[in-house]
């Protein structure tokens, strides 16, 4: 078990207790008792998959009593219909109590588990919370009829345990014997010192607890000096800024917002005809209320998810299936299948309130009377900029998304009021804004694929192959392709128009190179990198017929199995935090990786261990911690291996690269997203130079 203290502590808006009523018999009840805070509410149990977390009960041990019933919820319990949810749910608020009966059946026992519960407010929810019980002891009573045989003196583990235990057994042997196998097919000279290394490591996990315990030890801190303090979170905002502002502009030459443009600068002008710089304050003032506007939205997702929800939804498979329908959702609006509007009526409020006040509210009703009547466009496109931003790992992600977007949708307002002769060489509303629908409407259904991939690959459902993905890829691809150069019609497009007529040159050229790229990508079908994609397409090693041999992959993803055969084979380490949804890590093992020296150093003279921090994957035992001052349990593969790179490097971004010497000891600092395969090289370098030094 690893238990590590951190200094920082995080605020809850509901305390739970949990203790053991045994009552001197044979049952016993399990009772978490909880606070709740004022404004907030926990759910009750068995509300059903589609609503929110239902309280629940998890056995993580048994042995030597077993559950009685289900989980019983105690309490005043409301019952409300949800317009979030669309459905009528079951909560409870000031204070719950949630029992689970058991039964003794040897005179022993051994009781380990987790209540999970979520919990809301009228604004926000968190996350999905567990409180666990782990009770130990002599039963008071063994129930009539069990086997209740004493034991002598020592216990034994239960059957889970043992299956659990050499799961992990197996698991390690199973890394080590892959290792071996691709070390002896690389490295033919040095096979047989090192695969006796390889198999004692595999054969007796080569590390004593103290060692283990080691290579957790923070190293935060030399990192940081080795780094030169330097970050990355800013280049992140500014690449959030930059995709928003793109978005922005893409959302201006939709049917909803150009044709307003001119009538806006127009009513500012004539309303101050007799003071023209009254005119452009208005102007200005109509910009900058749109981008008021956006970034309350932007920085109210933040808000209301909180910034540590939004970091993780980018792991978690439900979340990334949502985002996946809510993206295919947007591609069919832009279809013209339907239309997705705000209810008339608030538009109509707002702009009657706008007309009936003066001064600078009534010009801040006339921006968000905007926002509301064009939102049938720019409701997709914001979706689209949210999800991609509430992904990003970046705590403001959100906000500068919407920063970006609002500077951009509000710009032209303002420049066509300063110059006003511009309107007249402006390009008129036409079946052109159509076209850009959609187009937008094929480029988002292809990224929702991104989404689902990630779901499918962090759930291990193994359902979207590399090859599966590219060839859906290649028919949305060569579809937008003859869509541009006029060969393929949706319905939107004949109204108001002829059919008939031919697409322009800039669409035409578009077109070609639409259905080129989808060519361009039909190699990878047989395993060719592709790299124009790779970043978005699973890991070559999902593809199930593969041609391509010069791929790099890492002969460990488990941390002390691979440390263990580095300390073996007196190797350097260069761990990997990657995630099976990252998409700079594909870039990077593409782009990078497959360049023949940066795969010489990684084949053969470092260890490359990589660990995935989206694995949903149950751990075979649990392990507890302490972080932010509060006892954690981890329970899956990703849970450990994020833990582990937060405590022992102070990061949580991917892709990370640090290369360490046999304890654990950063070697060069860290590296993280940067194709520049010089750049990659002097860093594997100079951390190969460091390890020699230390030895």
């Amino acid at each position: 078990m690893i238990v590590i203290i951190a200094s920082a502590q995080i605020q809850s808006p509901v305390k739970f207790s949990s203790q053991l009523k045994t009552n001197k018999s044979a049952e016993a009840e399990i009772v978490f008792t909880a606070k709740i805070a004022a404004g907030w509410h926990v759910y009750s149990t068995r509300l059903g998959a589609e609503g929110p977390t239902s309280a629940s009960f998890t056995a993580s041990k048994l042995d030597g009593v077993e559950l009685v019933g289900k989980l019983q919820a105690h309490g005043k319990e409301i019952s409300a219909y949800d317009k979030n949810f669309e459905a009528t749910l079951r909560y409870f608020e000031h204070s719950v109590t949630f029992t689970q009966k058991v039964r003794f059946t040897k005179p022993n026992y051994v009781l380990k588990g987790y209540l999970e519960y979520g919990a809301c407010s009228d604004q926000t929810c968190m996350a999905p919370t567990s409180v666990d019980i782990d009770k130990s002891g002599k039963s008071p009573a063994v129930a009539a009829g069990k086997d209740a045989k004493a034991e002598a003196g020592k216990e034994v583990p239960s059957g889970e345990l043992l299956a659990a235990m050499t799961t992990a057994a197996a698991q390690g042997n199973q890394d080590a014997q892959e290792g071996l196998a691709k070390l002896q097919a690389d490295n033919m000279d040095k096979a047989q010192q090192d695969s006796a290394a390889l198999a004692s490591a595999a054969a007796t996990s080569s590390l004593t607890k103290a060692e283990k315990d080691a290579l957790w030890k923070p190293v935060i801190k030399e990192i940081h000096e080795q780094n030169g303090g330097d970050g990355v979170e800013n280049q992140s905002w500014g690449y959030i800024f930059l995709m928003g502002f793109l978005g922005g502009l893409l959302a201006l030459f939709t049917p909803c917002v150009w044709p307003i443009i001119p009538m806006t600068v127009s009513f500012f002008l004539k309303r101050a005809k007799d003071d023209r710089r009254k005119g452009i304050r208005d102007a200005i003032t109509y910009g900058i209320s749109i981008i008021v506007i956006y970034l309350i939205l932007g920085l109210a997702v933040t808000r209301i998810f909180g910034a540590s929800a939004l970091n993780a939804w980018s792991t978690k498979p439900f979340f990334n299936i949502i985002f996946f329908l809510m993206l295919v959702v947007f591609a069919l609006s832009f279809f013209g299948w339907f239309e997705i509007k705000l209810p008339e009526k608030w538009g109509n409020a707002v702009d009657t309130k706008a007309s009936s006040t003066t001064g600078l509210l009534s010009i801040f009703l006339m921006a968000f009377t905007l926002t509301l009547v064009s939102f049938s466009c720019t409701g997709p496109i914001i979706g689209f900029l949210l999800v991609a931003s509430t992904t990003s790992g970046s705590l403001l992600g959100p906000a500068f998304g919407m920063l970006g977007f609002a500077v951009a949708l509000a710009l032209p307002f303002t420049l066509f009021a300063m110059f006003p002769s511009w309107l007249k060489s402006a390009p008129k509303s036409g079946s052109w804004m159509n076209t850009i629908k959609i187009v937008l409407g094929f480029i988002e259904l292809a990224f929702s694929l991104k989404f689902f991939s990630t779901a499918d690959m962090t759930s291990h459902w193994n359902l979207l192959s590399r090859e599966a993905f590219l060839a859906i890829w290649i028919v949305i691809f060569a579809a937008l392709g003859l869509y541009l150069i006029g060969k393929l019609k949706f319905q939107s497009d004949t109204v108001g128009g002829d059919v008939r007529k031919p697409m322009p040159v800039p669409c035409i050229m578009l077109g070609l190179c639409s259905l080129a790229f989808s060519v361009y990508m039909v190699p990878g079908l047989w395993g060719a990198p592709v790299k124009a994609v790779s970043a978005f397409a699973p890991p070559i090693e999902t593809q199930d017929f593969n041609l391509n041999t010069k791929v790099v992959k890492a002969h460990y993803t488990d941390y002390e199995t691979g440390m263990a055969a580095a300390k073996a084979m007196n190797k350097p380490v260069l761990i990997d935090f990657t995630g099976y949804g990252c998409t700079n890590c594909r870039k990077m093992e593409s782009a990078v990786w497959t360049d023949p020296r940066v795969m010489e150093m990684l084949e053969k003279d470092y260890v490359l261990i990589s660990l995935y921090v989206d694995d949903n994957k149950r751990l075979p035992q649990e392990i507890e911690i302490m972080e932010n001052g509060q006892k954690r349990t981890l329970r899956t593969v990703a849970d450990k291996w994020s833990y582990l790179q937060r405590s022992k490097f102070g990061a949580n971004t991917q892709p990370f690269y640090v290369p360490v010497d046999n304890d654990g000891n950063p070697l060069v600092g860290s590296y993280s997203y940067n194709e520049d395969i010089p750049a990659y090289i002097k860093f594997l370098q100079k951390g190969l130079k460091a390890y020699q030094k230390k030895k």
